[in-house]
């Protein structure tokens, strides 16, 4: 197996020997549905309905439906992601799933990333503000909202994303396979972490927080953040 693999490869080195590590083995078997028409990352009370009502995506201020239109090609990616994850535990390692995995990065850094820094610096200042004048905040000394939950679910996906891709490399530099078997299993199971909380965080944006977002903050005031959003990105 080659050592040192260039940074845009996570794999494909020495196919054949990561094809023999199986960590299905150590598992029961679990197909996309889980068996329940769900996903086996998904953690279905956490989707329970919650006492906000959801906005339609039509009824959303432009700048916000902005956003959750990005949502639909992310969460594409995401079914791609888990599908390869799976596949790598089903089938072992092979080209096809090492280029989905690849992929999936590519795309979290230069997409993911940066729509989660647009919405920290333009949304979520004074929907934070708006969230404690309305009493939507928790009760302890310091106020923290929704917004809060948000931010913080950006930094752990983009923390757990970086476990991952450290991982997959950590595969071709170990000196035999038994070290390589564990440390690949431990990136899968951080990739499924990863999904699980992508997947709720998602699902929390577009049918909690916009729709807050919706109730709280005027048309003029979302023209203004669009408007600063345009200067922005013509100065970056």
């Amino acid at each position: 197996m080659d050592r040192n693999p260039s940074e845009e490869q996570l794999t494909v080195m020495d196919m054949h020997k990561l094809n023999r590590i199986d960590p299905l083995r150590k598992q029961p078997e679990r197909g996309l549905d889980g068996g329940q028409g769900l996903s086996p990352m998904d953690p279905p009370d956490a989707y329970a309905p919650s006492s906000i009502e959801p906005v339609p995506a039509e009824a959303l201020h432009p700048f916000l439906r902005k956003f959750r239109e990005e949502h639909v090609p992310f969460m594409q990616e995401l079914n791609a992601f888990e599908e390869a994850i799976l596949s790598v535990q089903k089938n072992g390692y092979t080209k096809e799933s090492d280029a989905k995995l690849r992929h999936f990065f590519h795309f979290f850094d230069h997409e993911f990333i940066p729509h989660s820094r647009r919405e920290e610096a333009t949304l979520f200042p004074l929907l934070h503000q708006r969230l404690i004048a309305a009493g939507e905040h928790g009760k302890g000394s310091v106020p923290t909202t929704a917004t809060d939950l948000m931010e913080d679910e950006h930094a752990k996906a983009m923390q757990l994303a970086a476990v991952v891709v450290s991982f997959l490399g950590l595969v071709f530099r170990l000196p035999d396979e038994r070290s390589g078997m564990i440390v690949l299993d431990a990136a899968l199971e951080q990739g499924k972490n990863l999904v699980e909380l992508l997947r709720l965080h998602v699902f929390r944006e577009d049918n909690v927080v916009f729709s807050l977002a919706h109730r709280l903050i005027s048309g003029a005031e979302f023209d203004e953040m669009q408007s600063r959003a345009a200067v922005a990105r013509k100065s970056s």
